[in-house]
């Protein structure tokens, strides 16, 4: 499986970028990732380019205020049952400073929720990277994760 990251802005800010590159390099070592940012533009157009970069075979997850939440153990649990179910790409939007449209929403198979907090989108790219990696640590057994 391959994981897909969408971002809606411009490029990683600096506040982020050495940390969304230090997930990313973590989480390489379990599956191969790629991110694709998407210029902002209106909510339409970025929803019409969200789902042109994902294919029908692939789970969308999208980031949502008003999705649901997950522990990481709920999260880790939803990775383990989509990496069983042969998905050969898992995709993970993330919708500008007006969040995502109605029509990425309605194609993804969950609508999830980092928090009932609002984060700067690009801070979400941090938080994203950080807790899929986690969760990739809960699945394998490592000391990453503490319980308890």
């Amino acid at each position: 499986m391959k994981l897909l990251f969408i971002a809606i802005g411009k490029k990683h800010d600096a506040l982020v970028e050495n940390g969304v590159a230090e997930f990313t390099a973590r989480l390489s070592r379990y599956v191969p990732i790629e991110w694709i940012i998407i210029p902002a533009s209106s909510v339409e157009e970025e929803a019409g380019k969200i789902l042109k970069s994902v294919a029908d075979a692939d789970t969308l997850v999208a980031l949502d205020e008003k999705g649901k939440t997950l522990s990481t153990v709920d999260l880790s649990q939803y990775l383990e049952r989509v990496l069983s179910s042969g998905t050969k790409r898992l995709v993970f939007a993330i919708g500008g400073g007006y969040g995502l449209d109605q029509s990425v929403r309605d194609r993804a198979q969950l609508v999830w929720s980092l928090s009932p907090l609002t984060f700067p989108h690009q801070l979400v790219r941090l938080i994203l990277s950080e807790q899929i990696y986690r969760a990739f640590t809960v699945i394998k057994g490592e000391k990453y994760h503490h319980e308890g």
